[in-house]
């Protein structure tokens, strides 16, 4: 398998799974999200240890962390990430899943912005009329007195930033995830520590089913993280981003069929305007797929995703 199809097959795998996470953590609704994230770091980290281990991915960790730039994105990423995280699980538990996923559906607008401004890609048209579309449909929410999503702008925000760190970050898929998952996983420790002592915490005081799905945070966890992040690797951003339209989709209709959250016209609205974003944008994508690139006189030399 080529780079780019195993690239594209994870990144449908990873995108796919977030779509239906929210069903995951809607179980541990008697739990504070800031427990659940502690617990998403801790049992995430020994996750990725097996992982890591299995694969024999000892020295190519080893390398990650002797280099110093690739220590200080990862420092980033891992910050990224857990706020990412965190303000996901908060508004999954909360009844904010449709601005989350609003938030998912602006990503990959957010990240080709983030291509233009710092991997030097350039913006075509097409790409500018979806941006706009995009900018009327939050500016839409916050006219209808819904105020600023917020919620939404944040997610995408913070995790378009993630994927453009992890990108240009010197260190293989696996091994970054190990890495940057060890950096969050002390906090998470002394959190959970701090509970056990004060009485607190769900270990010990809630029934057997929330406990495991609570130790199974790892693997739902490392699994889609691990599949994105070769996905991120492999991919070019925009390509990366026309993926991440399976996640939030998937979480839209969590929350509309399984969570019953309401969705006003106002809301409607809004998400009008970001689905004609996304369907200007897939249009772009298909165009400039199908288009060779100058100079260029047969078909196999027409432009395709590949390791960057």
């Amino acid at each position: 398998m080529t780079p780019a199809r195993r690239g594209l097959a994870a990144g449908v795998a990873a995108y796919a799974a977030w779509g239906v996470v929210p069903l995951y953590w809607h179980l541990l609704t008697a739990i504070a999200p800031v427990e659940i994230l502690a617990h998403r770091a801790v049992w995430g980290l020994v996750a990725f240890a097996v992982m890591a281990a299995v694969t024999g991915q000892g020295p190519a960790i080893r390398a990650v962390v002797r280099d110093r730039r690739a220590m200080a994105a990862l420092a980033l990423s891992s910050t990224l990430l857990a706020f990412n995280w965190g303000l996901f699980i908060w508004a999954t538990l909360r009844g904010h899943l449709l601005q989350a996923s609003l938030g998912y559906f602006i990503n990959p607008l957010v990240s080709v912005g983030l291509g233009v401004v710092f991997l030097g890609e350039r913006l075509r048209r097409w790409q500018q009329v979806a941006i706009a579309l995009a900018a009327i449909g939050v500016g839409r929410l916050a006219w209808a007195g819904d105020g600023v999503p917020w919620i939404s702008l944040a997610l995408a925000s913070t995790f378009g930033l993630y994927g453009l760190v992890r990108k240009t970050a010197s260190a293989p898929a696996l091994a970054g995830s190990t890495v940057e998952t060890a950096m969050m996983a002390p906090l998470g420790v002394a959190y959970l520590v701090y509970l056990a002592a004060t009485g607190g915490g769900a270990l010990g005081h809630v029934a057997a089913g929330p406990t495991l799905l609570l130790l199974a945070a790892g693997v739902v966890t490392a699994l889609p993280l691990a599949w994105f992040t070769v996905a991120a690797r492999s991919l070019p951003l925009s390509v990366v981003g026309f993926l991440q339209y399976l996640a939030p989709t998937g979480q839209f209709l969590t929350a509309v069929l399984a969570f019953g959250e309401p969705l006003a016209p106002a809301r409607l609205h809004a998400f009008g305007f970001i689905w004609a974003a996304l369907a200007v944008f897939s249009f772009d994508l298909a165009r400039a797929a199908r288009r060779p690139p100058a100079g260029a006189s047969a078909p196999e030399q027409a432009p395709a995703p590949t390791l960057r």
